[in-house]
């Protein structure tokens, strides 16, 4: 689903991936870990196309056997779009608008028709027992309710791929736990790759695979 070749990524002097490499199957939970600085998240943001590595002889990202190298930037931010979703630690949910409408927006900017985008985001949010709160804001939702969204928001165009950022980091051990286990139960009902940059113990040692990034590289 995913494999990368001699990543490298530097911001002036500072080369923080220092040509990783990384293969990926489809359905697979992989786990990425590693001290702070390490480049666990630039590498994230990297492999799902929120940044461009360096242009490198040798380097290459495949995702989906889609060449994303290739890809112009309005080729890229569909591709984004419709294979990629992503989970954040801080949620991203937009304030004035409510669960529902939150977890619309990807749909909408796909051009998919309203009440068809609006009949499955209300299916994802029921799925996530969030079928009481659709009609929140986020300031009215709990965290843990609050990342809910944010998950539902991430699976609303079906992607092949969902990239989590610390998804638990902003959870309380309790809420956290439930996450972790709705991971898998997305994957085992969606059938969704999962790439997940973590300094949870517990989530990182849940995953397929756990890999330890150090200084630029995967150990």
């Amino acid at each position: 689903m995913i494999k990368a070749i001699q990543i490298y990524k530097s911001f002036g002097d500072l080369q923080v991936l220092k040509g990783v490499n990384l293969e990926i199957k489809a359905g697979e939970i992989v786990s990425v870990v590693g001290s702070s600085g390490a480049g666990k998240t630039t590498l994230l943001h990297i492999l799902g196309t929120l940044e461009q590595p360096d242009i490198s002889t040798g380097s290459s990202l495949e995702i989906d056997g889609t060449n994303i190298m290739k890809l112009s930037g309005k080729q890229l931010n569909k591709f984004r779009n419709q294979s990629l979703g992503f989970i954040f630690q801080f949620h991203q949910l937009l304030p004035e608008f409510t669960a529902l409408e939150n977890v619309c927006i990807p749909a909408y900017i796909a051009n998919t028709d309203k009440s068809k985008a609006e009949k499955r985001a209300k299916e994802l949010l029921s799925y996530l027992k969030l079928s009481d709160r659709m009609d929140h804001k986020p300031g009215a939702l709990s965290g843990g309710e609050q990342q809910r969204v944010a998950v539902a928001r991430a699976l609303i165009n079906n992607p092949k791929v969902i990239f989590a950022d610390e998804p638990t980091g902003n959870l309380d051990s309790a809420t956290a736990h439930d996450l972790h286990e709705l991971i898998f139960q997305l994957r085992k009902e969606f059938h969704q790759t999962f790439v997940i940059v973590t300094h949870n113990e517990e989530l990182a040692d849940l995953a397929d695979r756990k890999l330890v990034m150090s200084d630029g590289k995967f150990l």
